[in-house]
């Protein structure tokens, strides 16, 4: 039987708690903005339609860099890898030059892909939808470049973590 842990939160800090049980990856969203990378990172981030190919990403409206990204032709995400920890701390700052010291590429349309990650996906822009004090952005894929030997950067219980291969028989 198990036990659980009963305290009194805020209903805000109950909810973060609570959806901080469900581990996920953590993607940074990156373009050129007026000649100027900008970029963040997102964990709420999740694979739509096949056909056509879509994803969505939910964005708190205090961002001060989504507006910036929101506007883009072209935007490119990158699923962080294992080893980003430092670059993911980086782009959820709200200071200083979120990519010094971390290395990128650029497409032709402006989409910014980081080195070393696990995917890029270049995408769109497709549609927008009110989430509450987020706003939901749907995206259409354009290109995928998918790196197999690459190890992603898992985000669970407020904590940076990694995939264990280790099983237990």
């Amino acid at each position: 039987m198990s036990t659980a842990s009963v305290e009194t939160l805020s209903q805000d800090r109950a909810l973060r708690r609570a959806f901080s049980v469900y581990p996920t990856g953590v993607v940074a969203l990156g373009a050129q903005v007026d000649g100027k990378v900008a970029g963040m990172a997102v964990n709420s981030f999740t694979s739509i339609s096949l056909e056509p190919a879509l994803v969505a990403v939910s964005v708190a409206r205090t961002s001060r860099t989504w507006p910036l990204l929101a506007s883009v032709p072209e935007l490119g995400m990158s699923v962080l890898a294992s080893h980003h920890e430092a670059l993911s701390r980086s782009l959820s700052a709200r200071e200083g030059d979120r990519f010094d010291g971390h290395e990128w590429r650029e497409t032709v349309n402006g989409a910014v892909l980081i080195e070393g990650a696990a995917l890029w996906l270049t995408c769109t822009p497709r549609s927008v939808f009110d989430g509450g004090d987020h706003e939901i952005a749907l995206f259409e894929i354009k290109d995928i470049t998918l790196f197999d030997d690459v190890e992603p950067l898992i985000f669970h219980q407020s904590r940076y973590r990694s995939i264990s291969t280790d099983v237990a028989v």
